[in-house]
């Protein structure tokens, strides 16, 4: 799937979309093929478009398998952008509603940031790095803060 991304607002978009739909291929369109992400989940660091691919693929089966859609709102956007690179930091919530019925199973805010380049007209993902914060007492991470 090969889109246009010509405003960096236009890589989180479709980045909410792509998770609420599910949608594999759209999500990884937001990517450049030698993204480094480090994530809270699973395997905590991937590197290149066919690792990605596994975890978003394993993510997304597990959201269907239980009749989940995720919803994702961006807060505290900050974007610094030149006319090749964008840096962008934010805290993202992911929620959890029950396809059926509409209730609300659970919900966590993640830090985010993300590291774009600008190639042949489109921004890309080339660096996604998300973390909770964690509590000392427990050495668990804090999913209900904002």
């Amino acid at each position: 799937m090969v889109q246009n991304f010509s405003k960096v607002h236009d890589v989180l978009e479709t980045y909410r979309t792509a998770i609420y739909e599910k949608d594999v291929e759209k999500l990884l369109s937001l990517y450049a093929s030698e993204i480094h992400i480090y994530d809270c989940w699973g395997s905590w660091e991937s590197k290149g478009i066919p690792s990605w691919k596994a975890n978003v693929s394993d993510w997304f089966n597990g959201l269907r398998e239980g009749s989940v859609l995720l919803e994702v709102a961006f807060n505290d956007v900050v974007i610094e952008e030149t006319s090749t690179l964008a840096f962008v930091h934010c805290a993202v919530t992911f929620t959890g509603i029950q396809e059926e019925s509409g209730m609300q199973l659970q919900q966590m805010t993640n830090r985010f940031t993300y590291g774009l380049k600008k190639a042949k007209g489109t921004w890309v993902i080339v660096h996604e790095h998300s973390s909770l914060p964690i509590d000392f007492e427990t050495g668990k991470g804090i999913f209900d803060l904002k």
